[in-house]
């Protein structure tokens, strides 16, 4: 009895560690719209796409011969993982995301962004990855609407002005994430998250680079000020390095679904982090929609975890 007690109590313990993991991660990716916004103007945007995954390559090689003792040598199976990974998460998703910018406001485009979860888990039924049970369908719903009234403020019939092709192009960002994080999961069946993730940066920042030679931004590499060097290791240690590799630990214990619930919260740090940082207002419809997707997050993720609780007292 005191050794099935311990062991729920180490499953809950991790469990939980996983949840302060995710929603650290989001805080992370939250904290790179204005790590973005600061970068506007001065980096091109392909340009800081290659940065910051060349910068976290480089980081997450060393890390990964110091961890794993060397560099890990990928068969082809794996490598072909690799390559999907990097082609998804990496270069298509930061085409689809900086193509779209081009005609699509920043609050549209979050807002179909936020559709993340919906994708990743309609991906993973397709592939009969995970089931779409009630509980959980509702949980991402939930968590949806508190989005969209995040990123409307309140007022989600004013986002109701028709689809242009820049809002389709944006649908490709929540093609791309829900691929991404499926795969990932099949990948970490042979590869560590470490090791998928820092091959998949380096794949994707050698995608990358002919887009940033096409704009000739290789030489004002060194123009740069220190506000630009700042916002770009931002996003390659915070935004990338550590969180990518939280997000794939918490797809490999937790499923991409639940995991996947999770990234609505970026809008709601992007706007917290908006109001502390760059004096944008705090408003009743983040306040609203923020609790609505803990709500969701909180309804999607107990179903699992009572289910798996139930099959460890039987």
């Amino acid at each position: 009895m005191t050794d099935l007690f311990n062991l729920k109590h180490k499953d809950l313990s991790t469990r939980l560690l996983t949840y302060l993991k995710l929603l650290l991660t989001m805080a992370f990716w939250g904290g790179t719209f204005v790590a973005g916004r600061t970068l506007a103007g001065v980096v091109p945007p392909f340009s800081a796409a290659f940065i910051r995954f060349a910068l976290a390559g480089s980081i997450l090689l060393l890390l990964l011969y110091r961890i794993e003792g060397g560099f890990v040598r990928l068969d082809r199976r794996q490598f072909g993982f690799v390559l999907l990974l990097g082609l998804t998460g990496v270069f298509g998703y930061n085409i689809a995301f900086f193509k779209g910018l081009e005609t699509v406001s920043a609050g549209r485009a979050g807002l179909i962004i936020a559709l993340n979860p919906v994708g990743i888990a309609l991906i993973s039924a397709l592939f009969g990855q995970e089931l779409l049970r009630p509980v959980k369908s509702f949980g991402i719903l939930i968590s949806v609407v508190g989005a969209i009234l995040v990123i409307s403020d309140g007022h989600p019939l004013s986002l109701i002005d028709g689809v242009g092709s820049g809002e389709l192009v944006m649908l490709g960002c929540v093609l791309f994430w829900a691929l991404y994080s499926v795969v990932g999961r099949r990948a970490m069946h042979d590869l560590s998250p470490l090791v998928a993730v820092t091959y998949s940066a380096l794949a994707g920042a050698v995608m990358l680079a002919p887009l940033t030679l096409s704009q000739g931004s290789f030489g004002l590499l060194f123009t740069y000020g220190a506000d630009a060097w700042a916002s770009l290791l931002y996003l390659a240690v915070f935004g990338t390095v550590i969180g990518f590799i939280w997000y794939y630990q918490a797809i490999r214990d937790i499923g991409a679904v639940r995991s996947g619930v999770f990234i609505n919260f970026v809008p709601i740090f992007a706007m917290l982090f908006g109001c502390l940082l760059l004096d944008e207002p705090l408003t009743a419809g983040l306040l609203q929609g923020g609790g609505l997707v803990i709500i969701g997050a909180s309804v999607t993720n107990y179903a699992g975890l009572r289910r798996k609780i139930n099959r460890e007292n039987v």
